[in-house]
């Protein structure tokens, strides 16, 4: 039997998450593509301090792994929006599983030879992979429903999305950062690379049975509507809001990548808490675990408030918990850092589905650009890790800082629709 085909952004009556029961399939199986994301994208927090060890690399050298896993986006953002374009959502999630089950199959090999340049190359081959996850699933939630609840919706499945973040830092301490009692005496000849191959090697095999399941499962197709008379011959840059978007897109994943990958070391700092790596590295799991509890909260925020002034409030919130941890020590700089995990929570969901607003036929496409944006995970923390280099790392938090006062500017003005 063929696939429902479903109008983009079909009415209803009152916009809540609980009154379309034939949407609630699709996306409850959604929620395992945001949760394996999460959990394939945070296993990078872990896996940034146990390379530099390894290799012995700088904070710059280290963030390669950022340029590499989040430079996927900006090379594969368009290809990827063009594949969805022919091969639909669930053509476009398919293949995603599949290219990012190779990436993690790579792992292996490149454990084998102990080549920082095989790390690298696998990690871009499965950032490929979840490029095309991402480019796939977010605008197939986005308008799998009401427009008004777009946000509402997208930010429910995110928590899932930080579910995985939450976990990856709990099994990527145990299975990876166990084997570095101390990042400042250990010596990297030492170290056990083949740590990473096993759990890289189990997510692989997952992601391989879930793109099977996927085959079998029937998920609605959308059909735009006619497009207006005064959108002919738009392209999806032509809209202030979605460029304006992508800068907003830009700043929130290098803000959020660059704390989220090193909390690790900047927890080890003596003059901030002076935490072993495996118990720093299970307080990453409370940042991303801020996030997923805020998504949840949001679902049900971003329903009933104005999602603009939403974004602006948390991220006033994001630059005073910035502020508040590289000016203190102790529990007060441990937690008020790992708070910002809470403030992210609603950005992501919020700042897309406000650039994606009234694109119509121009939603793949306008996704595909917007994924380009997350580039912004690998160029932030690299200028983080240079800022670092060259004097603190407590001075490199001025980047993500500057990075959440665009977010606010965005969500008070900049998402407004216009056009140019």
């Amino acid at each position: 039997m063929a696939a429902p085909v479903l109008p983009s952004f079909a009415p209803h009556p009152t916009g809540d998450l609980t009154e379309a029961p034939r949407y609630t399939s699709a996306l409850s199986s959604l929620t395992v593509l945001f949760f394996m994301m999460g959990f394939i994208t945070c296993l990078n927090d872990i896996l940034i301090p146990f390379l530099k060890a390894i290799f012995g690399l700088s904070y710059t050298q280290a963030n390669l792994i950022n340029l590499c896993f989040f430079g996927a986006y900006f090379v594969m953002g368009v290809p990827a929006s063009k594949l969805v374009q022919r091969a639909g959502y669930k053509g476009g999630m398919l293949v995603g599983f599949l290219v990012a089950a190779v990436g993690c199959l790579l792992f292996y090999p490149a454990a084998s030879s102990r080549s920082y340049p095989l790390f690298l190359g696998a990690l871009f081959v499965l950032a490929t992979g979840v490029v095309l996850l991402q480019v796939s699933g977010n605008p197939y939630v986005a308008i799998l429903g009401p427009a008004r609840s777009a946000s509402a919706r997208l930010s429910l499945t995110q928590a899932f999305n930080s579910l995985g973040t939450f976990v990856a830092p709990f099994v990527g301490s145990a299975l990876i950062l166990s084997h570095l009692p101390d990042l400042q005496t250990t010596s990297g000849a030492a170290i056990d690379v083949r740590a990473v191959q096993v759990p890289y090697l189990v997510i692989g095999g997952l992601l391989l049975l879930i793109s099977g399941l996927l085959t079998r499962l029937r998920l609605p197709r959308v059909e735009h509507p006619a497009e207006q008379a005064e959108h002919v011959g738009r392209r999806a840059w032509h809209y202030r809001h979605l460029v304006l978007g992508m800068v907003g897109i830009f700043a929130y994943v290098g803000g959020e990548v660059a704390i989220g990958s090193h909390i690790v070391n900047y927890l080890g700092l003596p003059e901030v808490a002076g935490l072993v790596p495996k118990v720093a590295g299970e307080k990453v799991a409370f940042y991303w675990g801020g996030a997923m509890v805020g998504r949840f909260l949001g679902a049900y925020l971003l329903s009933r408030f104005n999602p603009g002034r939403l974004l602006a409030g948390n991220a006033v919130g994001a630059v005073l918990l910035v502020l508040l941890s590289v000016s203190t020590t102790g529990a007060v700089a441990v937690w008020s850092l790992l708070a910002v995990g809470l403030m992210n929570s609603l950005m992501f969901a919020t700042i897309f589905t406000l650039a994606v607003a009234g694109l119509g036929r121009r939603t793949e496409e306008a996704s595909g650009l917007l994924n380009v944006a997350i580039v912004g995970g690998a160029v932030v923390p690299l200028l983080f890790g240079a800022v670092a280099d060259a004097s603190s790392l407590r001075w490199a938090f001025l980047l993500p800082l500057c990075c959440y006062a665009y977010i606010g500017w965005y969500g008070l003005v900049g998402s407004r629709a216009q056009t140019d």
